[in-house]
């Protein structure tokens, strides 16, 4: 066992916001950890790494256990590059590589008395090394940088990048950790799909456990075997992945609720019979055992139903022509970058578009160039506009909450513009706070209300889920769904997009590239191609390949498996002459042989991974 909870209870000033917590987690467990904004999640976390102390209760860890801790907020610091921060973690690896080659020099020119010391040092060392997988680190390094969109930027030093990505460089760096407990606190922010696909493999190999707390949906259902929810102050265990749990949620609260109503079922009839009984000699005294029978018993509380999620309902006021968005033949640059050439898109009415594309493609900027007012940009006739900002920048921080909402729409009584609010989950102290004081998921519903009150036949929206916990962003997939209206959105959630886009478009080689029957025909269509193909030039209007291509992929996958097949090789001769160095010690003319051979399969070797890591 690595962590367990007895009864634990944590609060602020008095007000408990964990109650009586108890569980437990495993070796090798993946336990997804669920609970709505505010509600403690992170609290829980802070108590398991020992940064709280409980108010009661006791928190036990392994001894000696090694944990990894990702925090939403997690940035990495360090005054190194990219590649010497990762580096730092095998600095063990690399030492115990250069004393090997130390001694492998020292062997060359020992004389016999000394080569049975030095050939069992040389065996421990070479034993350490196997275990750890010292040689190949470096290989690790560059897989998981790469898969976290690091590549190329190697030598970039750690103090000039953005706060994001940071806050991936400390995930890339726990990975190669690899503690024994991953506590990650919203890993996924700030992935692109590419990414997130990439991090899913990477942690179903992980050989510790996992700890995560996520709103993306997608991710728990692909990573968790467990799920803890933490609602009204109760932790809960359920098995099974998020999709998993929300059915065993269900269940269980029907079970509670049937329980209960058995319950009071019989409390009234024992009651019934004591009222009508318990003043007759002949049945008092069968009264008086129903009496102590319901004074013995132990009452159920009424079960609390899930708390309510936000409600959103977008209506259109007006039908408008067919061809909701044109924009035919562009090229788009921003600060100096551009982001499409010679590009083209149809938007008609009625679609829902999910606009796709790798982190720095030009997603929110496309969107922006939409509403631009920019001449290449045609609206057809009666499309009224609503957008969402992810960043919420029309919002004025300093004004009242309702102000900021009923002064866009005046024609709104206050009693209506409080009710759209109430229902996307604005409260009546919610409502009176400047903007400035809202946390963000709460800035996004008001953002998302105000959307609502436009009446829009056409939604552009930019990373709606951002700052949304998981009611709220099923509530708001759900109205979407039945939105009468077109949709053009961007979103990092997978299963938004595949709950909601009928077609797709991919920002890919600074084209714009569409897919024609949602999420899941993109994806297939994606896996339909090879690797090499994915990172050679595409052509996207046609996605043809010269006779020269095709040759070059042909090439590239028989040359990966002769390498492949010779590292193998060069593999079990080492294996083979290290076992032979240990049996001739003594003979000072044959170590001098092995050492050489030794020295020679290595430069091979590291040859061979540099051609290596330029075909994958």
């Amino acid at each position: 066992m690595l962590i367990s909870l007895e009864n634990v209870t944590f609060g602020y000033d008095g007000v408990p916001i964990i109650a009586n917590a108890a569980l437990s987690l495993g070796e090798g467990e993946r336990v997804g950890f669920v609970g709505g904004n505010g509600e403690g999640k992170t609290t829980l976390l802070r108590l398991i790494l020992g940064e709280l102390t409980p108010d009661a209760g006791s928190v036990f860890k392994k001894s000696g256990i090694r944990i990894g801790y990702l925090a939403q907020t997690g940035g990495f610091e360090s005054d190194s590059t990219v590649y010497g921060a990762m580096k730092e973690v095998f600095a063990e690896d690399e030492a115990l590589i250069a004393r090997l080659r130390e001694t492998e020099k020292e062997m060359a020119s020992a004389a016999p008395a000394e080569l049975k010391v030095l050939s069992a040092r040389m065996e421990s060392l070479e034993k350490r090394i196997a275990a750890r997988d010292s040689y190949h680190y470096e290989v690790r390094i560059k897989t998981v940088l790469g898969g976290m969109g690091f590549e190329g930027m190697y030598t970039q030093p750690v103090g000039t990048m953005s706060g994001g990505e940071r806050t991936k460089l400390k995930l890339c760096r726990l990975l190669l950790e690899e503690p024994e407990l991953l506590i990650l606190d919203e890993p996924t922010n700030h992935l692109d799909i590419k990414t997130l696909f990439w991090l899913e493999e990477y942690l179903a190999s992980y050989k510790g456990a996992i700890l995560v707390v996520s709103h993306d949906r997608y991710f728990l259902d692909r990573i968790t075997a467990r799920t803890w929810e933490l609602e009204r102050g109760r932790l809960s265990l359920f098995k099974g992945n998020y999709s998993k749990y929300k059915v065993l949620k269900a269940e269980r609260f029907k079970e509670e609720m049937r329980a209960y109503e058995k319950q009071q079922e019989e409390i009234a009839k024992l009651k019934d019979y004591v009222d009508r009984n318990l003043v007759r000699a002949t049945t008092a005294k069968s009264a008086l055992s129903r009496v102590n029978k319901l004074e013995r018993m132990d009452v159920l509380e009424r079960p609390l139903p899930p708390p309510q999620p936000p409600r959103f309902v977008f209506r259109t006021e007006e039908r408008p022509y067919e061809r909701v968005l044109d924009a035919p033949r562009f090229d788009l640059t921003v600060d100096g970058k551009q982001l499409l050439k010679d590009a083209s898109f149809t938007l008609m009415r009625g679609e829902k578009c999910a606009l796709v594309g790798d982190n720095g493609t030009g997603k929110s900027s496309l969107l922006k160039f939409f509403l631009s007012q920019d001449r290449r940009v045609v609206f057809g006739k009666l499309v009224r506009i609503g957008y969402y900002d992810q960043e919420n920048a029309d919002l004025d921080p300093q004004m009242r909450t309702l102000d900021a909402f009923w002064g866009n729409y005046p024609l709104l009584t206050q009693t209506e513009a409080r009710k759209t609010l109430a229902q996307a989950g604005l409260g009546a102290e919610d409502i009176d706070k400047k903007v400035s004081e809202l946390s963000g998921g709460m800035r996004a519903k008001l953002a998302l209300a105000m959307l609502e009150a436009k009446n829009a036949n056409l939604l552009i929206l930019d990373e709606p889920t951002n700052h949304l916990d998981l009611p709220a962003r099923e509530s708001l997939e759900e109205a979407l769904k039945n939105y009468d209206g077109t949709l053009l959105f961007v979103s990092h959630d997978r299963r938004f997009i595949e709950s909601l886009a009928t077609e797709i478009c991919a920002i890919e080689d600074r084209a714009l590239v569409p897919f024609k029957g949602g999420y899941e025909a993109y994806l297939a269509s994606k896996k339909k191609v090879p690797m090499s193909e994915e990172k050679a030039p595409k052509k996207p209007a046609e996605g043809y390949r010269s006779k020269e291509e095709r040759a070059r992929e042909a090439w590239i996958r028989t040359r990966t498996k002769e390498i492949e097949t010779q590292l193998g090789a060069i593999e079990e001769e080492e294996a083979a002459l290290n076992l032979s160095l240990a049996e001739n010690a003594a003979d000072y003319v044959k170590v001098r042989e092995i050492t050489a051979r030794l020295d020679a399969l290595r430069r091979e070797s590291d040859a061979l991974y540099a051609e290596y890591e330029t075909l994958i």
